[in-house]
């Protein structure tokens, strides 16, 4: 059943007020600044351990409306400090590269799941009223560090959220897949290949990954933003695309539709398909026209809630599917063209201007 929940205008909600985003530098961070700078917002905070990164924006933008903190989410020292006078917070921080994750699996500890606690302690304690977390496909059906961090990382931001009322803040979550042409994604490793004249490398030509752009990925976030309340998981549904139908239609659009590609296989910690939602989680998820709501297990400490007293729509969820790259809405050559061209980096390359260092 579809469940209407109660939907605030962002743009109202963020006049004049303090927005806070760890990881700033990053593909989401700038997406962010792109949408909101030329609002009524009041500041924006870059919080991030790359100085460079933080520098080129400031130079870019050169805005009164833009501050810059760097720091570390490991360190909850430099956290007080940003935090400080800050009414929301979007949780971008993290060590998202899956090979770097699982070659040293600590880091990511220190930095998805300590890092999160960190981050979450500094708002509640800073009175920050509204924090939205973000997180991945990946940490449903963890297989690799990066995916376990995140999960982990999910439990620490649904147990921050207990026993907030009268605190006055609100703690939810976001979990989207793969953004396109994100820093270090494959749509620009495929257009830079393609356009040196270099064999186009992918791992297996049936995986599937959903595909979302980073407008949609700030969406989400907005909705969540507007519309959670502690402890709650939004999932946008998505559509998705074999790795194969991906290929196609990027050498389509550059012209090159025999350009050569080689096969890898599947490396180390990869999917075939990735899952949005777990068989449990759809169970119970509240599904809206866009989105599903996964509201947080609701049980309290009393132990005898988990050992004794079981669910039965639980107990059906063990038959029905999760939400995988599988079975949503398979998208075609054409639709993923269609997708590609909404890319600025795609119908750049598509009009011949040159890749910029910060694309690759």
């Amino acid at each position: 059943m579809s469940i209407k929940l109660e939907t605030l205008h962002p743009a109202q909600e963020f006049i004049d007020r303090t927005l806070l985003i760890t990881g700033g530098t990053g593909s989401f961070g700038r997406a962010v600044l792109r949408r909101f700078l030329d609002t009524n917002i009041g500041e924006i905070r870059i919080f991030s351990r790359d100085e460079k990164k933080q520098d080129d924006m400031r130079k870019k933008y050169n805005s009164r409306k833009l501050k810059f903190y760097i720091g570390d989410v490991r360190d909850r020292t430099s956290l007080t400090v940003a935090m400080r006078g800050v009414d929301f917070v979007f949780h971008a921080a993290a060590l998202k590269q899956v090979p770097s994750c699982e070659f040293h699996p600590m880091q990511a500890v220190l930095t998805n799941v300590v890092g999160t606690d960190n981050v979450l302690n500094s708002a509640i304690a800073a009175g920050v009223s509204r924090v939205v977390c973000l997180s991945t496909d990946k940490a449903v059906y963890p297989i690799n560090a990066m995916g376990i961090s995140k999960a982990m990382m999910e439990k620490v931001m649904v147990a921050a959220s207990r026993n907030l009322e009268g605190v006055g803040t609100v703690i939810c979550g976001t979990r989207y897949g793969n953004v396109m042409a994100s820093r270090g994604s494959v749509i620009p490793l495929f257009l830079q290949q393609a356009l040196e004249g270099a064999q186009i490398t992918i791992t297996d030509p049936e995986m599937t990954r959903f595909m979302m752009t980073l407008e949609d990925a700030i969406d989400l976030v907005l909705y969540a933003f507007a519309n959670g309340k502690n402890g709650d998981m939004f999932v946008q549904k998505a559509p998705a695309a074999t790795v194969d139908t991906l290929t196609k239609a990027i050498l389509c659009l550059l012209g090159k539709p025999d350009h050569p590609v080689r096969i890898l296989g599947s490396r180390h910690g990869e999917k075939l398909h990735e899952s949005l939602l777990s068989r449990e989680e759809r169970a119970r998820a509240e599904e809206l026209p866009s989105y599903f709501r996964v509201p947080p297990d609701s049980r309290d400490l009393n132990y005898s809630k988990f050992i004794d007293e079981g669910e039965k729509r639980l107990t059906r969820a063990l038959h029905d599917d999760d939400y995988s790259s599988f079975n949503t809405t398979r998208l075609d050559v054409d639709g993923m063209k269609e997708l590609l061209l909404k890319l600025e980096i795609v119908s750049n390359a598509v009009a011949g201007v040159p890749l910029l260092e910060d694309d690759q």
